[in-house]
């Protein structure tokens, strides 16, 4: 069963929030609401998200001032920010918004079509992420178990199999990137999309290489595995 990504609802209006949730349920992901800046805070501390959509006027701690902060700690400063807005106040205000972070600035009344096409853009890539960190994990194991069965001449059989279903696992998430970057180039998507879905591009043929170099016959022993992040 695959996992759900979250994304954040952050908005200080409870009738904003509720119509988010109604333009992104068909997106059929879970939907975390924050009614405040130290609330976004709060549950970015435990839970991991795909994406952050952030009102810019809240009471107290303002949009800004809560990307600052998340884009501050490592553990949340890749998580894409879409900046929501009631107001316009020209270049200047937008270019502060792209400044704190924000991979996107959405000027309220929005299409509700596009912020859902926008949101399901860093969706996919996350999933396509966490596809990844799997893989290069049971890659892992694969070279410490590899190592130690290679040293007692055993098995060989187990770790073919594996192998095996390794790399289908695999091809299976490059199709999918493959289909995601066509639709990123065909759609002219934002610029900070693109290269996400660039950088996943080369961890995967990092990962493809390093599983090729396991195969029999190619004389390839343990191999370094890329780091997903």
């Amino acid at each position: 069963m695959v996992q759900k990504a979250k994304i954040l609802l952050v908005d200080d209006r409870p009738e904003n929030l509720l119509a988010l949730e109604a333009i992104l349920s068909a997106l059929d992901q879970t939907l975390v609401r924050a009614s405040s800046g130290e609330e976004a805070l709060k549950a970015l501390l435990t839970d991991d998200f795909a994406v952050i959509l952030l009102d810019v006027q809240m009471p107290g701690m303002d949009g800004f001032e809560t990307a600052a902060h998340i884009k501050r700690r490592e553990r949340t400063r890749d998580i894409p920010i879409i900046f929501l807005t009631a107001i316009n106040h020209g270049p200047h205000h937008t270019f502060r918004g792209y400044a704190a972070g924000a991979v996107d600035y959405i000027s309220k009344p929005f299409d509700p079509w596009v912020l859902r096409a926008k949101v399901s853009v860093f969706v996919e890539l996350y999933m396509k992420n966490c596809q990844l960190r799997e893989q290069a994990a049971l890659l892992r194991l694969q070279l410490e178990g590899g190592g130690a069965k290679a040293a007692t001449g055993g098995g060989a059989k187990e770790s073919a199999g594996l192998l095996a279903e390794l790399s289908a696992r695999l091809a299976a998430v490059e199709e999918q990137a493959e289909a995601l970057s066509k639709q990123l180039d065909d759609e002219s998507a934002d610029a900070a999309a693109v290269a996400t879905a660039a950088h996943l591009e080369r961890k995967l043929t990092g990962l493809r290489r390093a599983l090729d170099a396991l195969e029999p016959g190619t004389g390839g022993g343990p191999a370094s595995v890329p780091s997903p992040n």
